[in-house]
């Protein structure tokens, strides 16, 4: 018989999209009985004696997801035998493409032999063999090269791949993920770099268990460094790394981390290990000694129900000087968590508990608290019977500390909020707020600060606010844009407050920003109320044109009682007139972006704060400024509000397709005149970092310089030079 249409044997004949390939050893067992086989051809002939199907033009046959393209394709249904020549493109189950010159399979279309063969995996990567097997699902490459770098160019010519590795046997099993080589060799830039008597890796991104690129630096505290992680896959959700990091000046240091997923959440947990010399940060004339140094950092988070869900994360080290000395952070403080937390559309629970670990040399750890338990309880009524939003709050705490002042406290408070816009526009909002305080305070001369020890045994306090606020939008256009002018206007009563006979553990923080100048209570924390009546006044402006966007807002707040407020002078809050404090923002487009904050002093506008970040470029190419100058002149009695000026600086230089230079620098400018308590001379460079990178579609080259100038103990100020490798598919 012969036919001139397109024709489907056993099923309805479907158009196939191009497809790739599986391959299997050849057969002589009978094909099986009834089984579904799509097969379209433009011409096909057909011999009953021999029962031989001979499809030409455009051939495509499929079954359970295998599917075979060819010019021609050759089938013999006694035996099970296909064979395909001409253009051959075979696509299996798994998604992987094989193209080649003659296929022979069974017809089952998984496994067969294939001459001249190029494998396109899913993710882009390509296998090429002079000839290949497959059987079982697996593929036996002879003389294989694999690379998942582009081997065309953007002019769709063919180009040398930047990385290859040729071997004479490779393995690819679809189902485990994994290729094998057998006596390969890594090539660069076509020169062989590296001999692999034996490798495998997984076949896209996903991973695998395996090593991983080697990380090395040398760095002044411990010289030269290797790092070689070795990746081990449990499953899809679990999988551990276990790095050993190898130097030539001090003993070794072993690296793990494990992961887990979990149907409820995720952990992780990672840790580092050595036994080596280290010195003493409380006296650094003692000699150094031998001791085990380690660090231990984990976090997880777990939905229990629908409401219900636990956090929490640890940080703790062995001393305070192991971070800095194996460059895994420079962090001077470490925090410890766990949370309880329970919500609802209306409704909010927390129950938790943080401790610290402090790695400044000069601090007593005992002076630093462990919080146990923190219970914040929040519910909101909406649309009650006077109107607008009442939000009730419960909250509790207790502070000990080993070596100072313990404190308990607990409060309850009520808000009501009823907001309204008026026929001319304005949006008016009006508050009441109420709450009542309980303390207890042990060892009270054990803080040096006087406004922070509050008195000792049990102290009871009342808060109440009244206030109203009007906000009045003015909309326009202007330069070819939308300008919004809205005054603000807020007016707020309070009586005194009984602030010096409680303790102050969370409001020591404090300072006049945009941000907080029309707060309720200008402190960060419970512990410190503002207690005095007083107007607020201020202006947001903002403009919007086709690529920019400018938004800025002023203002200043006036006392309206003469009675002496807790705030301390220099905090742009002391006396009956405070700063004045603005933000500028501007955008244009995606290429500049720039921030300033300001507080200008009331008297002679003196700059109290100044505050500059600016972006300029694209992500290619770019540069950053950083500065920050405090001049609050407060006296040195009150650590947590100490001047400073610094200054920061970065930037990145794209000049080819795949290199670029980087670059960033801090600089404290701190001085005397910031800080009478600093030592500095007011120019102290704290870090530097310049590096080149490349970096394309399958590799990524770096080289990084930075110097250090902050020495604490063993963690000696000095050079640091990175060479980092990723090969893609191979390992960072």
């Amino acid at each position: 018989m012969k036919f001139t249409r397109k024709l489907l044997l056993v099923v309805a004949a479907a158009e196939m999209s191009a497809v790739a390939p599986t391959f299997a050893q050849a057969s002589t067992t009978a094909p099986e009985k009834d089984v579904e086989i799509d097969f379209a051809a433009d011409q096909l002939d057909y011999d009953q004696g021999s029962d031989v199907v001979t499809a030409n033009g455009d051939v495509r046959m499929s079954r359970d997801g295998n599917r075979v393209r060819a010019d021609q394709i050759i089938w013999n249904r006694k035996t099970g035998e296909v064979r395909a020549q001409g253009n051959v493109i075979v696509r299996g189950a798994e998604g992987d493409l094989a193209y080649g010159d003659s296929v022979e399979l069974k017809d089952t279309l998984r496994d067969g032999i294939v001459e001249n063969l190029l494998i396109v995996l899913k993710d882009g990567g390509r296998l090429a063999a002079n000839s290949a097997a497959r059987k079982n699902g697996v593929s036996t490459m002879e003389r294989a090269v694999y690379s998942p770098c582009r081997v065309i160019n953007d002019s769709g010519c063919p180009k040398e791949p930047i990385w290859k590795i040729t071997a004479l046997r490779v393995t690819h099993d679809p189902v485990k993920n994994r290729i094998s080589y057998k006596n390969a060799r890594l090539e660069l830039l076509g020169v062989p770099v590296l001999a692999l008597p034996a490798l495998s890796h997984p076949a896209d991104d996903r991973g695998g268990t395996g090593f991983l690129i080697p990380d090395i630096q040398y760095t002044k505290n411990n010289g030269l460094e290797v790092a070689t992680p070795f990746y081990i896959l449990f499953g899809p959700n679990q999988d551990l790394t276990l790095t050993p990091h190898i130097f030539s000046d001090v003993a070794p240091l072993l690296q793990a981390e494990y992961r887990h997923l979990t149907r409820q959440g995720a952990y992780q947990i990672s840790g580092y290990g050595t036994y080596g010399q280290r010195l003493s940060t409380s006296d650094p004339t003692l000699p150094a000694f031998q001791d085990f140094r380690g660090y231990l950092e984990a976090s997880g988070r777990f939905q229990l129900d629908k409401r219900w869900s636990l956090s929490g994360s640890t940080r703790v080290a062995s001393d305070r000087t192991f971070l800095r000395r194996y460059d895994i952070s420079r962090d001077d403080r470490l925090r410890s968590t766990v949370d309880l937390e329970r919500m609802t559309r209306s409704s909010y629970l927390s129950i938790q508990g943080w401790a610290f670990q402090t790695l400044r040399t000069g601090e007593v750890q005992g002076q630093f608290p462990v919080a146990l338990p923190v219970i914040d309880w929040r519910k909101r009524l909406t649309d009650p019977v006077v109107g607008g939003q009442i939000d009730l709050q419960m909250n509790s705490l207790s502070l000990v500390r080993s070596a100072g002042q313990d404190t308990q406290r607990a409060f309850a408070g009520a808000r009501w909020d009823l907001r309204r816009i008026t026929p001319w526009g304005q949006d008016v909002k009006l508050t009441a707020y109420g709450r009542a305080d309980v303390y207890h305070t042990d060892d009270v001369l054990s803080t040096a600060t006087v406004d922070y020890r509050g008195q000792p045994g049990w102290t009871g306090r009342a808060i109440g606010a009244l206030a109203a606020e009007v906000r009045w939008p003015l909309v326009g256009a202007l330069f070819g844009g939308q300008q919004r002018l809205t005054p603000r206007v807020q007016l707020v009563g309070t009586p005194r407050t009984a602030n010096l006979k409680v303790p102050n553990e969370d409001a020591r923080a404090v300072d006049l920003e945009d941000s907080n100048l029309f707060a309720l209570n200008r402190f960060a924390g419970y512990d410190r109320w503002e207690d005095s009546s007083r107007v607020t006044y201020g202006v947001d402006w903002a403009w919007d044109a086709p690529g920019v966007r400018v938004d800025a807002n002023v203002g200043q707040s006036y006392r309206l009682t003469s009675r002496l407020t807790p705030f301390p002078d220099g905090t742009g809050l002391y006396g009956r007139t405070s700063d004045i404090v603005g933000r500028t923002d501007v955008r244009f487009k995606n290429f500049i972006s720039f921030t300033h904050r300001y507080r200008l002093d009331k008297d002679n506008l003196a700059i109290r704060r100044n505050e500059i970040d600016a972006t300029l470029g694209t992500n290619k190419t770019y540069a950053t400024v950083g500065y920050l100058r405090l001049n609050r002149n407060i006296g040195p009695q009150l650590e947590d509000l100490r001047d400073r000026e610094e200054v920061r600086l970065g930037g990145r230089l794209q000049f080819a397709r795949y290199w670029s230079l980087f670059g960033s620098t801090i600089i404290d400018l701190t001085g005397r005149r910031e800080d009478p308590a600093s030592l500095a001379d007011g120019y102290e460079p704290v870090r530097h970092r310049i590096g080149l990178t490349y970096e394309d579609d399958c590799l990524t080259f770096g080289f990084t310089w930075r110097r250090d100038y902050d020495a604490q103990g063993d963690a000696r100020r000095g050079n640091t030079f990175q060479l980092r490798l990723s090969f893609r598919n191979l390992g960072r």
